[in-house]
């Protein structure tokens, strides 16, 4: 029996792993694939984009304010006593239709004072023909008189007549003399006292007459402080009249975006008449007032009237006063309200409409500077100047053409000349369109 060597038979065991280890990687290697060549191709960055438009552009800004009456008439009691009668609706909030009575005072008083004023002129006029009669009478009294003393003058020189008899004659010609003098006094003093008593009777009139007080337009009863038989002096405030025939709403805008509605005009002369009477015609604003009533907006056609008197130092606005004329034929029940005092409203003006503007999303302008996609679908950064910016859009005075591709996403980082993959923001360009002016 052969014995096997130790260190031999320990070296044929490893034999067997390593075969095995030879057949599993020549079995690998059979099944890996040949390495392929790629090419390498630029990664494009998705975008949205809108073409840039070119409008006929009505330019606007806009502000709020609160709706007030444009006239407001205060009833104060321009006589004392009590009221006698009162209008059946005055009562806060109704409304009373112009010349309507409102109330009246008791006027008992008032018509004894134009009575009494009339009998102090009639006897006034008495006192006149009297007076007359009396002249009449003591001008011939006079001529009487001047006549005996010429005579007993004579029969003094004479010796015929005393010194006494001639000095009773110049008494009582003297006496005569006064006495006419007296009454023309009286007479002079006669037109007078008729305008005293005249302006007397005209006042009694006018204190009369405003017993009674009507509506001097149509108006809203508010602030209402009286009652039938109630005592008012003269000067109490009763309640106040707002007009409904026109409401004012007063606005504060920016100077900045005012300034808006005027580029693209021509230049004009303005004159102090121009201003005072076609302030109107002269800026050519549009106004329109809208009130958000939740489901919907309501909405109405204003006028300008005016610019108020100050410049708000605090936040640069000036203010401007908008009217709408018959506000209360204007409603319709359940969309249009009646334009109350006191509500807040939205006031919109709009100039005139400047043609061949471009324009762009406003959150397309990024420093000064505008993404472009060119023809080869590459961004290029577009330096730009900005002629005004409204609303959601920006007004371009140079640096873009119309129908450009604008790149309205944001890029980060934003590098000239990467390719893009461009899609049409639908939305955005209709609104972009719909800024195209209607007014023709």
């Amino acid at each position: 029996m052969v014995k096997l060597n130790t260190s031999n038979w320990r070296k044929a065991w490893i034999i067997p792993p390593l075969v095995i280890g030879l057949a599993f990687f020549m079995f690998m290697k059979s099944g890996k694939q040949t390495p392929q060549k790629v090419e390498d191709h630029e990664q494009a960055r998705a975008v949205r984009i809108v073409k840039a438009a070119k409008v006929d552009l009505s330019p606007m800004t806009e502000g709020y304010g609160v709706v007030q009456p444009a006239r407001v008439w205060t009833a104060v009691a321009q006589v004392s006593g009590r009221i006698i009668e009162s209008h059946h609706r005055l009562r806060n909030g109704e409304l009373i239709e112009k010349d309507k009575v409102l109330f009246k005072i008791d006027p008992v008083d008032y018509e004894l004072n134009v009575a009494t004023a009339k009998a102090q002129l009639a006897e006034l006029e008495v006192q006149e023909k009297n007076a007359q009669a009396s002249l009449t009478i003591e001008k011939r009294n006079q001529s009487i008189a001047q006549r005996e003393l010429i005579r007993l003058n004579k029969l003094a020189k004479k010796g015929t007549a005393s010194q006494s008899q001639r000095d009773e004659a110049e008494r009582t010609t003297l006496q005569s003399k006064a006495a006419v003098q007296n009454l023309e006094n009286t007479l002079a003093l006669i037109p007078t006292q008729r305008n005293v008593l005249q302006a007397k009777l005209t006042q009694a009139k006018r204190d009369l007459a405003n017993t009674t007080v009507v509506a001097p337009f149509n108006l809203k009863i508010a602030s209402l402080a009286m009652e039938k038989a109630q005592y008012v002096p003269k000067g109490q405030k009763l309640f106040e009249g707002d007009s409904v025939d026109q409401v004012e709403i007063v606005t504060q805008v920016p100077i900045s975006s005012l300034r808006n509605l005027f580029i693209g005009r021509e230049d004009t002369q303005v004159s102090l008449d121009s201003v005072t009477h076609n302030i109107g015609e002269l800026t050519g604003f549009k106004p329109a007032i809208e009130l958000d009533m939740g489901s919907h907006v309501a909405s109405w056609q204003a006028r300008f009237v005016r610019f108020t008197d100050t410049v708000d130092p605090q936040t640069r606005t000036i203010g401007i006063v908008v009217a709408v004329d018959d506000p209360l034929e204007q409603v319709k029940p359940g969309f249009r309200p009646p334009l109350s005092k006191g509500m807040f409203v939205r006031v919109v003006l709009t100039g005139h409409t400047q043609t061949g503007r471009i324009i762009i999303p406003r959150n397309a302008v990024r420093g000064g500077k505008v993404y472009v996609m060119n023809d080869q679908q590459r961004l290029q950064q577009r330096d730009v100047d900005i002629l005004f910016n409204q609303e959601q859009i920006s007004v371009i005075s140079n640096g873009i053409s119309a129908s450009e591709s604008i790149v309205v996403t944001d890029l980060i980082p934003a590098v000239d000349g990467m390719l893009l993959s461009a899609s049409n923001d639908e939305a955005l360009q209709r609104y972009l369109d719909s800024q195209q002016s209607s007014e023709k």
